[in-house]
């Protein structure tokens, strides 16, 4: 039996994203002595980060003032022209931007690829002597002798799926630290094992998501316009009584990121999010800039819609919980990449005060207070209103009836709009009160097939390994999932991870391709039993995003 090795540091912060390493960057700053570890479970920093993205840079402007001049490559293209359409089948509508309150305005702000943002805010941390280990995933939390975090351990390495050493194995690495900071994103394996062993949740809503399918292409350089903002409402989900939208930004080097977002609280078990997106492609605004165009880059992730009111506690005895793993998007603005920062800018204010004070293993609970009196505290209490209004009156009313609140809330009031979030897995109804939804067939040029697209994400993981999509109960899965929910598995995966095989005289059979997992989550969020837990995968498995 091979020993663990161990490392002691100050900081270990678990998630190499714009938060994690915003953190890490913020605790260099303020004492450069300290010693900062980041964990990554992508094949390299950016590897795993999907975003639209249009970026406010405010938490940039605060983290490195300079960053224009530093060969950023956020820098390169500042929003020039913004659009939001309402459309229905084959028509828009541009909404006009005297309706959206000043703060909802893209001015100032850049879009282009988080995951680039991500390489270059990873080379500034190292250059400041932050230890950065890509391909290292957090697989366990450690706790000292009182209960409180105490570090993590990293996966093992060569483990068969039979859960037999391979001969590569390698134990994982024991990363013992004062204080242990959880930036794994929207709906972290280990972040949802904290929240409930701190009862983290205890005073929020619960969070609920969205998943956002994202494609990158190269189009008529006649047609692209770098800069250009659209974000748009409507078809097709207004056809299958659920809500969501779709964005196309033009970036750098003649590209477009285009994607749509479902809201993962529809009801319809017979909907796909990935056929709603390939669907939104075809109206006409859309086709015609994608028409003579080539797809390069495809992928999914599940995004925190929850708004302020699920945001959890932040701090526990020995850590705390920043960027999305604590869930601080501005819906209505789609954005939380500035909001992530800040958080783990000021969770590392609160680490380095406390280590400098000889405390370790404490709970920071002036964190929690900084976050709560800070601008992302302001900002999102300004459209806390906006998700659920949607929810409850629908995407056209809800639309306006949101508009009016986030304008009266300028004014120091806001509508008495009271709704507690309910988990997305909760609102799936049973199959039998619903069709099933006949989407077309994709024809290879504009819209594609789920394992096509899979492939345009790069992902890979070794195949001889255990399953990290852990079904809790598989005869659960078949009664329920399969038998009264008509198998919304098959349908709400984006990258075909999960298939209900049903031949002649035999009993369904629940096929697992987690080859094929993008690590977007949504199994874990919307599987109508929760018998689904997603776990961490080999160090390096899953996609590898080129420039999203």
């Amino acid at each position: 039996m091979s020993e663990r090795e161990s490392m002691p540091c100050d900081v270990v912060i678990v998630g190499g994203g714009v938060a994690g390493l915003s953190a890490a960057i913020r605790l260099k700053q303020i004492n450069e002595e300290l010693e900062v570890v980041v964990l990554e479970k992508g094949s390299e920093i950016g590897a795993h980060i999907l975003s639209g993205a249009v970026i406010d840079p405010k938490s940039l402007d605060e983290l490195l003032p300079d960053w224009r001049d530093m060969d950023c490559p956020m820098a390169e293209t500042p929003v020039t022209d913004n659009w939001h359409w309402v459309l229905s089948k084959g028509k828009k509508y541009a909404l006009p931007h005297l309706m959206m309150p000043p703060f909802m305005s893209n001015k100032g702000c850049y879009t282009g690829s988080l995951g680039n943002l991500t390489r270059w805010l990873a080379e500034q941390a190292e250059g400041l002597g932050v230890m950065v280990f890509p391909g290292f995933p957090a697989a366990e939390v450690m706790f000292d002798d009182a209960g409180a975090v105490a570090g993590v351990v990293t996966q093992d390495m060569g483990v068969a799926a039979d859960g037999s050493h391979k001969s590569d194995y390698q134990p994982g690495m024991e990363i013992h630290a004062k204080y242990t900071m959880f930036a794994e994103g929207a709906r972290g394996n280990l972040t949802k094992q904290i929240k409930a062993m701190f009862n983290l949740e205890a005073d929020c809503q619960p969070q609920v998501y969205g998943l956002g399918i994202k494609e990158l292409w190269d189009i008529d350089p006649e047609l692209h316009v770098p800069g250009r903002v659209i974000h748009t409402q409507g078809w097709p989900m207004s056809e299958t009584d659920s809500w969501g939208g779709g964005f196309l930004y033009h970036q750098a080097n003649g590209q477009v990121a285009l994607g749509f977002v479902t809201a993962l609280d529809y009801k319809n078990p017979y909907v796909s999010p990935y056929h709603e997106f390939q669907r939104w492609k075809t109206h006409p605004a859309i086709r015609e800039y994608l028409e003579g165009g080539k797809r390069v880059a495809y992928g999914a992730r599940a995004i925190n819609e929850g708004g302020w009111q699920s945001v959890p506690k932040l701090a526990f005895p020995g850590g705390a919980l920043i960027g999305c793993a604590a869930g601080f998007v501005n819906v209505p603005r789609i954005k939380g990449s500035h909001t992530a920062m800040k958080s783990g800018m000021l969770a590392a204010e609160s680490a380095a005060a406390a280590i400098a004070n000889g405390a370790e293993h404490t709970e920071l609970a002036d964190y929690d207070a900084a976050v709560r009196s800070s601008w992302i505290a302001k900002e999102l209490q300004q459209v806390k209103n906006a998700q659920p209004a949607v929810a409850k009156f629908g995407g056209e009313i809800g639309t306006i009836v949101a508009g009016l609140d986030m304008w009266m809330r300028q004014l120091k009031i806001g509508l008495p709009i009271s709704m507690k979030h309910e988990p997305d897995y909760e609102l799936t109804t049973r199959a039998d009160l619903f069709r099933p939804i006949a989407y077309p067939k994709p024809d290879g040029v504009l819209t594609f097939d789920r394992l096509t697209s899979v492939a345009f994400s790069y992902t890979n993981h070794a195949e001889d390994q255990p399953n990290h999509l852990q079904v809790k109960d598989m005869e659960l899965q078949k009664r329920s999932e399969f038998e009264i929910f008509a198998g919304p598995s098959a349908r709400y995966c984006p990258a075909g991870v999960y298939e209900w095989v049903v031949e002649d005289g035999a009993e369904p059979k629940f096929v697992i391709n987690s080859q094929n997992c993008v690590h977007c989550k949504t199994c874990d969020i919307k599987d109508p039993n929760q018998n689904i837990n997603w776990t961490t995968p080999e160090g390096g498995g899953g996609p590898n995003y080129p420039n999203m």
